[in-house]
């Protein structure tokens, strides 16, 4: 957990988020950021004053669109690649998010927090653990789940999440069965399904799940968004959660 250099400048490529109300640097080479962490902040019900911990943050993507969404929050980011946790760092400070921060650590075995936590959010590894590997190990690190990962992220939000705090999971539908039977089993009820559309009349590739510990309301499929027009361009609703920093609408 010690101060990481922050990389070189010809290694990191400049730019920003939601239309340009947030910078935002990313590595040239490696995971690069795509939708999932920004509808992912937009899911998590978050008050000024609460605290929020992001699981696998990257470089600081999601806490950066949920710190601009709402005003007052305390933020905490795990990441267990120095070098990202760095940028995740750098990234923070540049958008004056001062109540928020990241460690660099593997979650759950390395994280022991004072006190628990209003919400967690992660967007795990989506590729398994027997697929092909990345040559780049940074994208490789954040691409691939380990055996057993989920479990052990949402055992893991459990011990550090408040008695009935959310846990927002961005997935691909393709490990909705999984992901629902460790949350089920996990001490979390209430368990919401929110799919992201295509575009009308095409199969969802990526959902969020929501679902709150330490209770037992039954579970929800929601409407969901549809991202893309015909032609491509965004919808207006996702056009403001992606570009205005909206909350997802119906949630």
């Amino acid at each position: 957990m010690h101060p990481v250099p922050v990389p070189p400048p010809h290694q990191i490529t400049r730019g920003t988020l939601q239309r340009g109300r947030l910078s935002y640097s990313q590595f040239q080479q490696g995971y690069r950021t795509g939708l999932e962490p920004i509808l992912m902040a937009a899911a998590v019900p978050a008050r000024a004053g609460q605290s929020v911990l992001e699981i696998g943050c990257g470089a600081g993507a999601g806490l950066l669109c949920l710190g601009h969404r709402v005003a007052g929050i305390k933020g905490q980011g795990v990441e267990k690649d120095p070098e990202t946790a760095a940028l995740a760092q750098l990234n923070l400070r540049a958008n004056a998010q001062g109540d928020m921060d990241v460690i660099t650590a593997s979650f759950p075995e390395d994280i022991t927090p004072a006190q628990k936590f209003d919400h967690c959010m992660a967007n795990p590894p989506w590729h398994a653990d027997k697929s092909s590997a990345s040559p780049v190990p940074r994208r490789d690190l954040a691409r691939r789940l380990g055996r057993d990962a989920l479990r052990l992220w949402v055992q893991g939000c459990a011990a550090v999440l408040q008695h009935k705090g959310t846990l927002t999971l961005a997935l691909p539908c393709a490990l909705l069965d999984q992901a629902v039977t460790e949350l089920t089993t996990g001490g979390f009820g209430g368990v919401t399904l929110y799919p992201f559309w295509p575009k009308t009349g095409r199969e969802a590739r990526i959902m969020l799940l929501q679902a709150r510990f330490g209770v037992k309301s039954p579970a929800r499929i929601l409407p969901g968004l549809v991202l893309h027009e015909a032609d491509g361009a965004f919808t207006p609703l996702a056009r403001a959660v992606l570009e205005d920093g909206a909350a997802l609408p119906g949630l």
